[in-house]
């Protein structure tokens, strides 16, 4: 656990994220929590996610869990009718028409019901469990390092990913990476940027935690030079020097 807190607390300032990455552990029974862990009653899972990114170690389960669409894809509760039938995204104003509210929910990877019994959420450079996925919230300037890590890991390919623009945090980025082992990025949806206090410039993205050794790996390597000259916005001064000489 030293060694993944010591390298979550590097990861945070070499890119000098607002807050911390995420760990999210899955568990099958009802675990023993420890005592610093905060039980949580009627949160959605991505308030779950923002108290854990500025500090808090939190659980929720079904008693916990107050939005309808997780509770369906942790496997919690069914779906009710009207987001099912797509009646709901029409009223919220999210579709114009049902059948594309269908097929958003057709769409979603989902737990099976019953196959998990809670979720721990806790700021990865304090881990007491080795999660099962990361999860990091930020400035999306921040989170560009990190993919680039995640994808000189898999020797260049080009990262897929995947997004309904619905349930950004519990099924883009906590789900899928999860159950594809992928890494996915989306732009925060409707329900987080309703709930939560995360920025209009801030996008979301998770990744198995079995890819974060790489990624801390190859951010260490990018932390040398190309972060450092990316923000040092060289070009660009160079740019503006070669533009105020042809004013002058």
């Amino acid at each position: 656990m030293k060694t993944i807190q010591k390298k979550a607390h590097f990861v945070k300032e070499l890119l000098q994220m607002c807050s911390s990455p995420v760990g999210v552990k899955f568990f099958e029974d009802n675990p023993t929590l420890p005592k610093d862990v905060n039980p949580l009653k009627s949160h959605r899972y991505c308030q779950a996610l923002m108290k854990a990114r500025h500090g808090e170690k939190v659980w929720i389960d079904a008693n916990g869990i107050n939005c309808p669409a997780a509770a369906s894809a942790f496997g919690f509760k069914p779906l009710p009718k009207g987001l099912e039938s797509g009646k709901g995204l029409v009223g919220f104003g999210i579709t114009h028409e049902e059948n594309a509210g269908v097929q958003i929910f057709k769409g979603m990877e989902k737990f099976d019901v019953g196959e998990i019994r809670g979720i721990y959420l806790f700021p990865l450079e304090e881990a007491d469990e080795e999660p099962n996925v990361v999860i990091m919230e930020d400035e999306t300037e921040k989170l560009i390092w990190a993919s680039l890590a995640y994808l000189n890991s898999k020797g260049g390919r080009r990262i897929e990913s995947s997004t309904a623009i619905l349930q950004a945090t519990c099924v883009d980025t906590t789900i899928i990476p999860h159950k594809q082992q992928k890494m996915n990025l989306n732009y925060g949806c409707y329900g987080c940027r309703d709930a939560t206090d995360i920025k209009s410039g801030e996008a979301v993205l998770g990744f198995p935690f079995f890819d974060f050794n790489p990624i801390y790996d190859y951010l260490e390597h990018l932390g040398k030079k190309a972060i450092r000259n990316s923000r040092g916005k060289y070009a660009l001064t160079i740019l503006k020097r070669k533009d105020a000489e042809k004013i002058g």
